[in-house]
C-alpha cells in the first residue's frame, strides 16, 4: 500500500501536465474567451506584388487565386468545429477589393531563423469592417512569394543543392483592431517553429546534371501546369473517399487550427 501511494503525486503531476493545453495566442485563453465570441474569416488574399519570380507570374497569380476560392470556407469550418469559438463566420467578400482596403505594410522577416513576409494592417479600417460585419475579431490569411535559403536533395538522397529557392507561403493573424495581434502565423509560442512553404516553385535538376556529368546543378521553374496539378491534388480518408481539401492548403489549415485550440 505504502508503495502505491508514493506514487500518487507523481500521477497527479502528470495529469496536470497531460490537462494543461499551451497557448499559442498573444494573450492569455481567458482573454480569448471573454473577447471573441464571434471571428470572421475574411477571403484568403493573394499578394501579387510580393517577391514572385517565376517567368509566368500572371498565370501563377491567377492560379494561386482561383485555388484559394476552392479551399478558404473549409478553413472556416476547420475552425468552427475544433477552436471552441461560439460562432466562426466566412466573409464572402472579394479578395482583391478587400485586400488593398485593410492592407498597411509587408516586412520580409527572419526571426528565430524563420524567413517570411510579415503584413500589418490598417487599425481603423480592421476596426470598421468589424463594426460592419458584427464580429469580434478577424482572422486574415495572406499567400505571398518568398526568396529564402534552403537545402533540396536529389531523390535517391545522395545529392543536395543548398540554394535560394521560391516559395509560395502563406501567413495569418487574428486582430480585433487594437494595436495588439491576438494570434500570428507562423506561431512562435510553438516548441519547434518552422513554417512550410505552400508550394514549392523551384527545384534543382540533379537528374540533368548526372546525364551530363556535370557538376553545376541548374535549379529551375516548375511550369504552371505542373503547379495546378500539385494544388489539384488531394487525400483519402481511412474510408478511401476523396477529402475535400487540397493535400497543400490541408496542412497547412491544420496547423492553423491546432495552434487555436483552447
Amino acid at each position: 500500500m505504502f508503495r502505491i501511494l508514493r506514487f500518487v503525486p507523481l500521477f497527479a503531476l502528470l495529469l496536470t501536465t497531460v490537462g494543461c493545453a499551451h497557448n499559442y495566442f498573444n494573450v492569455p485563453n481567458e482573454t480569448v474567451n471573454k473577447k471573441v465570441k464571434v471571428l470572421g474569416v475574411a477571403p484568403i488574399f493573394m499578394d501579387a506584388d510580393s517577391q514572385i519570380l517565376h517567368p509566368e507570374k500572371d498565370a501563377l497569380v491567377a492560379l494561386v487565386k482561383e485555388y484559394n476560392r476552392k479551399n478558404e470556407r473549409e478553413l472556416a469550418a476547420m475552425l468552427r468545429k475544433d477552436c471552441g469559438y461560439f460562432s466562426v463566420r466566412f466573409l464572402d467578400d472579394e479578395p482583391d477589393q478587400l485586400f488593398p482596403k485593410v492592407f498597411s505594410r509587408r516586412e520580409k522577416r527572419d526571426d528565430a531563423g524563420i524567413q517570411y513576409n510579415k503584413y500589418f494592417f490598417k487599425e481603423q479600417e480592421v476596426r470598421d469592417y468589424l463594426a460592419k460585419n458584427g464580429m469580434d475579431a478577424l482572422m486574415l490569411v495572406v499567400v505571398s512569394g518568398i526568396t529564402r535559403r534552403d537545402t533540396k536533395f536529389s531523390s535517391n538522397l545522395t545529392s543536395k543543392l543548398e540554394a535560394n529557392y521560391d516559395d509560395l507561403i502563406m501567413t495569418a493573424v487574428i486582430l480585433d483592431g487594437s494595436e495588439s495581434t491576438l494570434w500570428e502565423y507562423p506561431n512562435f509560442r510553438q516548441r519547434l517553429l518552422s513554417l512550410p512553404p505552400l508550394y514549392e516553385l523551384q527545384y534543382p535538376d540533379f537528374d540533368e546534371a548526372d546525364a551530363n556529368l556535370s557538376d553545376k546543378v541548374d535549379i529551375k521553374y516548375k511550369t504552371v501546369a505542373g503547379i495546378r496539378r500539385g494544388l489539384e491534388r488531394k487525400e483519402k480518408d481511412l474510408l478511401f473517399r476523396t477529402m475535400p481539401l487540397s493535400s497543400v492548403y490541408s496542412r497547412l489549415f491544420s496547423d492553423m487550427v491546432t495552434l487555436q485550440k483552447r
